[in-house]
């Protein structure tokens, strides 16, 4: 048997602002953190989107069992940490002892168990551990294991992912729900309660510290040490005009604002005692998703023919303007961040842009003039915006487009129905994600094309799926990057999706707290200073 120990204990070492700006260093104010997020907190359940609104309030109130340090290494979260034996077949994890729910009930390792089952069956990187895996069981309250059927090397990143679907650690009761079917009440097992009674949706979402919470021994460092609730309260604040935004924090009513629309933050930056800058160096990329059960885009000759007439430069100016340190274009599937990125085929991209061309390929491919359903987010500025450009391209490449005007939750809603667009369904959306979503096949949401298991789009590409495995084999980088660039040549042949291009938003937050962590923008480990 070879045995490699792992185990990594104790390391070493729209809102009323009634409150008047002199108030707010008094009493409860100086204790609470006023936060304006990125999206509201559509739904209680992280497994139900991967709307980064969402996943923000998930790392609030629940932890993972592992999680990315500030240089983006897997570290133990909840776990104490991992033994791997029968050459990578057996996994056995401890998790960290004293460890509690917000009900109180100590964390087990049959919690553990339910939630990665629940989890495995939505993410990407999940549904391949959910095949390899032949079996897990708790050893007793502290201990699990995972016996594999077949070798899995990336298991603490699929266990630590922090966004799109991280595996957040629920009670048993809760982690045995169907996955489709979000719960409705918070349990969590993270630093900060979910305060019920004072949600008011669009508007407020409230946090109160759990007095109980048993913090990773280790250093803060962004998801892979300590999570500190520095507040007893915070308050996630909706505001969705950018105006009303920068005046709050100007004014000192809010504390920090996640995402600075970029017109501005020169009059943020301009203020004394307010600090500008980059927490998620990631960025954002901007894809064109298709929905492949339907007409017109389930035909691959409808997808590509818009590879002729989509100009990414054309969305990234509408929300960025012309200053390229803001954004990139000439993008693939791969953010700049990733290891992975490369050129292979983005001549289809990069080359004359042509609505003509566009059209000619459209009546090639017998397209009927169907209507194309977009969904358009109207309270979400970046995504509306480069949605009104998308619908007036695909007008102009010869498309017979609609926007589907709605609020940003009911664009979550109706992105989960395989229905038809006539019937509650769609054709067309844009999506966000961020670089730490895309880095790679083994976590990339939109490159995953297992069909109706897929996300939301549904392609179906077995050559896609075949690379994907090839990649997670891949015994090291070169190899992973071979593999990339064979699979990118497929990508412009299947089309799942088309990048529009990736852009970089900066934070704003007032001296009067501490610099927020780098890496991702959460509302942990600051206090005011």
């Amino acid at each position: 048997m070879h045995r490699r120990s792992l185990l990594t204990g104790m390391a070493a070492a729209t809102l009323p602002l009634s409150l008047p700006a002199p108030a707010l260093a008094q009493g409860a104010a100086a204790h609470t953190l006023r936060f304006i997020p990125q999206a509201d907190v559509t739904t209680l359940d992280p497994l139900n989107t991967t709307s980064y609104g969402v996943r923000n309030h998930g790392h609030m109130c629940w932890d993972t069992l592992y999680g990315p340090d500030t240089n983006f290494t897997m570290r133990p979260q909840l776990a104490e940490g991992h033994v791997v034996e029968d050459d990578g077949l057996r996994w056995i994890f401890t998790l960290r002892p004293g460890t509690k729910f917000h009900d109180g009930t100590p964390i087990r390792a049959q919690d553990a168990i339910a939630s990665i089952a629940r989890w495995s069956a939505r993410d990407t990187l999940g549904q391949t551990l959910r095949a390899r895996t032949e079996s897990m069981t708790a050893l007793d309250d502290r201990r699990f294991e995972i016996r594999l059927k077949q070798r899995f090397g990336p298991m603490l990143e699929a266990l630590g992912k922090p966004s799109s679907y991280p595996c957040f650690i629920f009670p048993e009761r809760f982690a045995t729900v169907d996955p489709t079917t979000p719960f409705t009440e918070v349990v969590g097992s993270g630093p900060y309660r979910f305060v019920a009674s004072e949600r008011l949706s669009g508007a407020r979402v409230v946090y109160q510290r759990f007095a109980d919470y048993v913090p990773n021994p280790n250093p803060p460092s962004l998801l892979g040490g300590a999570k500190i609730a520095h507040f007893e309260r915070v308050e996630f604040n909706i505001i969705t005009d950018a105006g009303t935004a920068a005046a709050a924090i100007q004014s000192g009513e809010i504390d920090w604002y996640e995402q600075v629309a970029p017109d501005l933050r020169p009059v943020l930056a301009r203020n004394r005692d307010i600090t500008v800058e980059r927490v998620d160096f990631g960025g954002l990329m901007a894809n064109l998703r298709f929905n492949h059960l339907h007409p017109p885009f389930d035909d691959v000759r409808v997808r590509r023919a818009l590879l002729h007439s989509i100009n990414q430069a054309d969305f990234m100016t509408s929300i960025m303007g012309t200053d390229r340190a803001l954004w990139s274009d000439g993008m693939g599937p791969f953010p700049r961040s990733s290891p992975l990125v490369n050129d292979e085929g983005i001549s289809v991209l990069t080359g004359p842009r042509s609505f003509d061309a566009a059209r000619a390929a459209l009546r090639e491919a017998g397209y009927a003039n169907q209507p194309v359903t977009v969904l358009h987010p109207t309270d979400v500025v970046n995504n509306n915006t480069m949605t009104t450009v998308l619908t007036d391209a695909l007008k102009r490449s010869g498309l017979n487009a609609e926007s589907a005007t709605s609020d940003w939750g009911t664009v979550l809603q109706r992105r989960g129905r395989m229905n038809p667009p006539n019937e509650g369904g769609w054709n067309a959306l844009i999506v966000l994600f961020g670089g730490v979503d895309l880095g790679n096949p083994g976590v990339h949401p939109l490159l995953r094309a297992n069909g109706r298991q897929a996300w939301f789009g549904w392609p179906t590409s077995p050559a896609l799926e075949s690379l994907r495995d090839e990649w997670l084999e891949a015994p090291d980088l070169d190899a992973q990057k071979a593999i990339a660039r064979r699979l990118q040549a497929q990508f412009w042949q299947d089309l799942p999706f088309i990048p529009l291009g990736q852009y970089f938003v900066d934070s704003a937050w007032r001296k009067s707290i501490s610099t927020p962590q780098k890496g991702m923008a959460l509302p942990i480990n600051v206090r005011r200073i």
